[in-house]
């Protein structure tokens, strides 16, 4: 079952504008078991709100798992570049 979006979620239009740069990233090595679109949907619920990270609801992927990737996308610019394209 879908969950309720949140205001800070990604729009269909703004995921097709990055998508490239995060499934990128996923070319090699095993499945994911979290969707990157969900991913950053979280870390922006964070941004936004200033949620601490362990605070981030339920329905949204664990956040030691939100955090690893913020902390890897924001040290190999991967999170500046995304807010540049959207505008966040």
């Amino acid at each position: 079952m879908a969950r309720e979006p949140y205001p800070t979620d990604l729009t269909d239009e703004e995921w097709e504008q990055i998508e490239y740069l995060l499934i990128s990233h996923a070319r090699f090595g095993r499945k994911r078991k979290v969707d990157e679109r969900e991913i950053l949907n979280a870390i922006f619920y964070v941004l936004w709100t200033g949620c601490a990270w362990r605070m981030l609801p339920h329905d949204l992927p664990a956040w030691s798992t939100v955090y690893y990737y913020y902390s890897r996308w924001d040290s190999d610019g991967t999170l500046n570049l995304v807010r540049s394209i959207l505008g966040r």
